[in-house]
């Protein structure tokens, strides 16, 4: 299955839009927005593209250090949703002062992503954007469903066990595959790794962001002995990772099983062996 044009196009282009609302203003959906979509282009550059030209390296580079930024700021706007959500009578007093903490950090992030996103820093990344889009190049037979399903089943050496760092792992190269299956478009068979791998991010990502935040707690209140919210926090990190954990054994037999059809596919019939004449025949014996 090739790679959709009018998907490959889309993506320069909503990165551009985007880059101008972040730089409006860092709200919770522009950054998370901004995020997906670098990260979109940079699978496309990387991993589909024919070669990386300089221009496309420097572009890279330059929204590696922005995503990093906005990362900073997504990741406190998403502990602060995920606090505010947990319903727990004890320690009132103990949530509030982590709110506070949470939002005067993220007020700090948020004003170092808008200064790194200056005028001028904005004309390079357009400029950049543009160039990219006209010079980059996919050959014809490049499969973004089967190029998808060797990155993730590839991440991982087989038979390693799942843990808190495995799963991490899994977080990242599950992002960068789905966003690669997405460049098929609309084929059924991309859409379904779309599906699969999405579900898995949603697990993951879930889980990744409630460690964060229990991790944070355990920080600040280091010397409070026996503290509720955080015997709360850690309850709900370690469900997530167990619905994590569970997810992602589903997804890895899953893919499993669509790399041995795949080779299957491939290898094609067997080959008969041809019939031995009675001088082999004589020779062997």
């Amino acid at each position: 299955m090739p790679v959709d044009q009018e998907v490959r196009r889309l993506t320069f282009q909503r990165l551009g839009r985007m880059l101008s609302k972040l730089a409006a203003k860092p709200e919770p959906a522009s950054v998370h927005r901004f995020r997906t979509n670098s990260r979109r282009l940079e699978a496309l550059l990387e991993e589909l593209s024919e070669t990386l030209t300089r221009n496309d390296k420097k572009l890279l580079k330059s929204l590696a250090r922005l995503r990093k930024k906005a990362g900073h700021v997504r990741d406190l706007d998403v502990q602060i949703g995920a606090l505010e959500n947990l319903k727990i009578p004890q320690e009132p007093a103990r949530k509030s002062q982590l709110m506070r903490m949470l939002a005067e950090e993220r007020t700090k992030r948020e004003k170092k992503l808008a200064k790194a996103l200056d005028p001028e820093t904005l004309r390079e990344l357009r400029r950049r954007l543009r160039r990219s889009e006209a010079e980059s190049h996919i050959p014809e037979n490049t499969d973004p469903a089967m190029i998808a399903t060797r990155l993730f089943t590839g991440s991982v050496p087989a038979g390693v066990p799942l843990s808190e760092n495995t799963l991490h792992q899994y977080r990242m190269s599950g992002k960068r595959a789905r966003y690669v299956a997405e460049m098929a478009g609309d084929n059924p068979a991309a859409q379904a790794i779309v599906a699969q791998l999405k579900h898995l991010q949603d697990a993951v990502g879930e889980w990744h962001d409630w460690l964060q935040l229990s991790q944070r707690a355990e920080k600040l209140f280091a010397g409070v002995p026996n503290s509720s919210l955080v015997a709360a926090l850690r309850n709900v990190r370690r469900a997530k990772f167990r619905i994590a954990v569970d997810i992602l054994s589903q997804t890895r037999t899953a893919f499993a099983a669509k790399t041995s059809l795949h080779r299957l596919a491939n290898a094609g019939p067997a080959r008969k062996q041809p019939p031995q004449s009675s001088g082999n025949a004589s020779a062997v014996a």
